[in-house]
């Protein structure tokens, strides 16, 4: 049955079973004239459609003339035959911005006029639908190149609705999509700020005051050694605590049932695993973070990683030195120490104990690690946003459509 499981109320009857062909007619419009140069060059991108290509890759790749590309204006559509990982045949997308060009290995179409060109754009961004289309027309060259014409790639099959109930799906995606891009350029500017506020919140190497402070923060930081500041922890026979791994991220030590590492293990040895109490830090064998991980949970972890904590709580906010051992600046000066961090190698309770530190009284230090507590907070919750709106246009995708 030709109608899509989902519809706009208003709209009703089957959707019509017709050639590409019908719809988009190839462009064989160059750029002989001159009239585009490189900076004019786009490129087409599966998340983010057609872009400038310096803007979106910042250079070009475009060769040293581009007298034969292809001129693509607003609406026009586009076929890449370059093969991307979830979709081998390459993508349809459809213009949205600027007029521009694109080399030799694009097709370019001009839409009918009873086709919303956006509308194109939204029928082939489902994977599954995209790559059934393509796989019977294109045929594969010895350098994985697609061979197919400009013409043949318009004889497959497509299930369209009337140009009215295109131009409400269409819109219907544009501002989905444009949550998407506004969420997406929040997370990057929070991301921006936190790594920009990594470096101006905490001293360089040589000195004893940071760039940027709080109101009410005065003077210098104190500098001491890591043993001074740090001892380790070693108690076991703890089984009946959750076993605990290190994550990529912002999380720290975490229970193997959530973490994405759960690796398996003989549980009879779980009562050499040493135990990990909330704001204390582990050294582990990854080479992500440099090795360090912070616990807000408590818990057990392997025999072979070192667990430390403050000699003395009370001098010592603990989320400060999570992002001091986060931070760019500690992973560059234990390179210097470690030989490079790599996988399977990462820095000793030994080595660490030497490294000099510079910091500021507890108070100081709990402004500074809930600011950064905050921005990562507004980061966890802006992806988790964007999580939601990539799920609702994936499922609208598969249950608009026909």
């Amino acid at each position: 049955m030709a109608e899509p499981e989902i519809r706009f109320n208003g709209f009703e009857g089957e959707w019509e079973t017709k050639k590409m062909s019908s719809i988009l007619i190839p462009s064989k419009i160059k750029n002989f004239t001159g009239q585009y140069a490189k900076e004019n060059v786009l490129s087409v991108s599966g998340e983010f459609g057609i872009v400038n290509q310096i803007e979106f890759q910042g250079r070009s790749f475009a060769g040293q003339s581009v007298l034969n590309y292809g001129i693509v204006n607003y609406n026009d559509v586009v076929y890449t035959k370059s093969p991307l990982k979830s979709n081998p045949y390459g993508i349809i997308k459809t213009n949205k911005g600027k007029a521009g060009i694109v080399s030799t290995l694009y097709a370019v179409y001009k839409c009918q006029d009873n086709v919303c060109p956006s509308f194109v754009q939204c029928y082939f961004e489902l994977d599954s639908r995209l790559n059934s289309y393509l796989r019977p027309l294109v045929r594969k060259g010895a350098k994985n190149d697609m061979k197919v014409s400009s013409e043949d790639t318009l004889l497959g099959d497509i299930v369209f609705p009337l140009e009215a109930e295109q131009k409400q799906i269409a819109s219907y995606f544009d501002s989905l999509d444009n949550f998407i891009q506004t969420t997406m350029k929040k997370i990057s500017s929070l991301k921006q700020l936190k790594s920009a506020s990594l470096l101006s919140m905490f001293p360089q190497a040589g000195e004893t005051k940071p760039r940027v402070r709080f109101k009410g923060f005065e003077g210098e930081w104190k500098s001491s050694t890591a043993i001074e500041v740090f001892k380790t922890y070693d108690e076991r026979n703890r089984p009946d605590l959750p076993v605990l791994s290190a994550c990529q991220d912002i999380r720290g030590m975490s229970p193997r049932s959530i973490s994405g590492y759960d690796i398996s293990h003989d549980k009879s040895n779980e009562i050499t695993y040493k135990r990990v109490v909330p704001g204390q830090f582990v050294i582990h064998l990854r080479s992500f973070q440099g090795g360090f991980a912070h616990s807000s949970v408590e818990g057990i972890t392997s025999p072979a990683y070192t667990v430390f904590g403050f000699k003395d709580n009370s001098r010592h906010y603990d989320y400060y030195w999570k992002y001091v051992f986060m931070s760019k600046n500690f992973i560059e000066r234990l390179k210097t120490i470690t030989y490079g961090i790599r996988d399977g190698r990462s820095i000793s309770f030994k080595e660490f104990v030497d490294m000099d530190f510079v910091y500021p009284l507890y108070d100081e230090q709990r402004q500074i690690a809930n600011f950064f507590r905050s921005l990562d907070t507004q980061i966890s919750l802006e992806t988790q946003r964007l999580e939601k709106l990539k799920q609702i246009k994936s499922a609208c995708l598969n249950k608009m459509f026909v």
